[in-house]
């Protein structure tokens, strides 16, 4: 058995002053959404072994600050095909992950939302860092581009006061 955690990035700034997509960075709102799931994920048990997330730098910083925030010993890995490639190419990313038995990915709508209906069958909105827990009953990552399995939670930033105590 397999746990995926895929998290969609932190909100970003559009204000920014910024040359590509990619170089966008996160806001203020986006900054304290990603240090408070990094926290409600370590409360509820739920760091991963590794984090592999978009090069892009709302991507890499939402990693970094939940990494930090909950006080994660956990690698971070950086993997372009997370910003740049679809579902398909975002799990064959993650198909070559070690055998660790959590893997957190962060990256990108609509993939993000894509990726849990294809391995789940469930539709989901995943607004941003937002975090899909979903268990996978195969035994090695390498057999996630036909994996399926069911999603256990739907974490949001919106649903915990700034202390990490659930609201509803």
């Amino acid at each position: 058995m397999k746990t995926l955690l895929l998290m969609r990035h932190a909100k970003s700034d559009w204000e920014a002053e910024y040359g590509s997509d990619h170089d966008r960075p996160l806001n203020e709102r986006g900054t304290k959404s990603a240090r408070l799931m990094g926290r409600v994920l370590a409360d509820l048990g739920l760091i991963p072994d590794l984090v592999i997330s978009s090069t892009a730098r709302r991507a890499r910083n939402t990693a970094e600050l939940v990494i930090e925030s909950g006080r994660w010993d956990t690698e971070l890995v950086l993997d372009r095909a997370l910003y740049d490639e679809g579902p398909r190419g975002v799990l064959e990313a993650g198909a070559s992950a070690p055998d660790v038995p959590r893997l957190m990915l962060v990256g990108h709508q609509p993939t993000w939302s894509l990726l849990v209906a294809a391995l789940t069958g469930e539709r989901t909105d995943m607004k941003t860092a937002t975090v899909a827990i979903v268990d996978l009953d195969i035994p090695a990552w390498a057999e996630l581009p036909g994996a399926s399995g069911a999603m256990s939670r739907l974490l949001q930033p919106r649903d915990y006061d700034p202390g990490g105590r659930r609201l509803r």
